[in-house]
């Protein structure tokens, strides 16, 4: 088991130290990049005060992926500060676009680019205002491999410990391979995302929302699977009859295919983080390999605890569990999509007050993302209530 784990993780090594970075040499500091990026902005406003909606919602546009995007500076602040922080910028470039489309007022449209230009300059200060050290450097990068890394083991290990706890372990080999296979395809996807970048920018982000839609589609089934065997596999004992022929008839694949979507989009994510970070870092990029390390380490304690606990939990709670923390990805996986076709232009934003962002869970003060989330929590529920009563109606047995 432990080889096979560790496996992926050498080929994150080698593909990471292959990437390279992806920051423009031309910029001393991220104050410079903000200087460059408020003229942009500035360009934005005289378009729009010319009457061109178009071209200045094009303009703002180019801030993002030209600059905000691309230069990395997005990764950093993630890295350095937080993905809440992150959220809110970018939702101030797409609130900026929809006032410009809604025709909003001139002086309303400047207010909004003035507080754009505020946040990244509070964010430039404390970016360049930080003190590079061995422990900073380190912290970040052991936090970004635990934060993208954890999703994707929490996803991988579930499964896994499923088909050995269902008697399948045969078949975990597939899901191994789909988890290398999509590390694999990550380092595809990064240089493709790395080459869509700039003015095709939106491109990156239509492709990365779409990918987590269908993980979005592909945990809601296996989760609603797994729980729709709990209680027929407990009183059967120990998963010989419909879970055996089930499995036959190709759910692991299933199962194959969302440990391979999870791996496949984190991967991804994984590699353009250490880009900036390595761009970023002047002095201590041992420490970021140092830091990776570690977190990979603490990815393999995650997985190897899973895979115990699985052992010693009763049947049905386990299968019980597991669905429901296949639920929970499923909905942060939906809100964080629905972001990313935002970012892309392809979704509209309506921002909802009183709300914050919270990156980790996929949660974004937008109706667009939070009614997607409330309709498939709804659905989970009204799912596994229908579970429940097919179970009352079913005759028990000793488990």
């Amino acid at each position: 088991m432990l080889r096979v784990t560790v496996l992926p993780v050498l080929v994150l090594l080698l593909f990471f130290a292959a990437a390279g970075a992806v920051l423009a040499a031309d910029y001393n500091s991220w104050g410079e990049i903000v200087d460059e990026m408020a003229a942009v902005c500035d360009d934005a406003y005289e378009i729009y005060l010319a009457g061109d909606i178009a071209g200045a919602k094009a303009q703002v546009d180019v801030a993002y992926f030209s600059f905000y995007e691309k230069l990395g500076f997005e990764r950093t602040v993630m890295a350095y500060v937080s993905g809440d922080r992150a959220a809110q910028v970018e939702y101030q470039f797409s609130l900026i676009k929809k006032a410009m489309t809604a025709g909003a007022p001139q002086d309303s449209v400047r207010e909004d680019l003035n507080t754009l230009v505020r946040f990244l300059r509070e964010d430039a200060a404390q970016l360049d205002g930080k003190t590079e050290s061995p422990t900073a450097v380190f912290l970040a990068s052991f936090l970004i491999i635990l934060r993208e890394g954890f999703e994707a083991i929490i996803i991988v290990g579930a499964i896994v410990a499923y088909l050995v706890k269902s008697g399948n372990k045969q078949r975990t080999g597939t899901v191994y391979r789909g988890s290398i296979l999509a590390l694999a395809a990550s380092v595809v996807m990064a240089f493709i995302l790395n080459a869509l970048s700039g003015a095709s920018g939106a491109q990156q982000e239509i492709i990365e929302g779409v990918t987590m839609l269908v993980a979005v589609a592909v945990l809601f089934y296996v989760s609603n699977w797994m729980v729709g065997k709990a209680e027929a596999d407990a009183w059967s004992g120990y998963i010989e009859g419909r879970v055996q022929s089930s499995i036959a008839k190709g759910s692991v694949f299933s199962l194959a295919f969302a440990a391979f979507l999870a791996v496949f989009r984190e991967g991804a994510e994984v590699i353009l983080f250490y880009q900036a970070l390595l761009a970023d870092t002047e002095t201590y990029a041992n420490m970021i390999w140092a830091g990776f390390g570690v977190g990979c380490a603490a990815l393999v304690v995650v997985y190897i605890l899973i895979r115990v606990l699985s052992l010693r939990l009763p049947l049905k709670p386990f299968f019980l569990g597991t669905s429901a923390l296949l639920s929970v990805m499923a909905i942060s996986f939906i809100g964080s999509g629905v972001k990313e076709l935002q970012e892309g232009n392809a979704v509209s934003v309506t921002p909802v007050a009183g709300i914050s962002s919270v990156d980790l869970l996929g949660i974004y003060p937008t109706l667009e993302t939070l009614i997607p989330q409330i309709v498939l929590l709804a659905v989970t529920i009204v799912t596994f209530t229908i579970q429940v009563k097919k179970w009352k109606k079913q005759p028990s047995s000793a488990s």
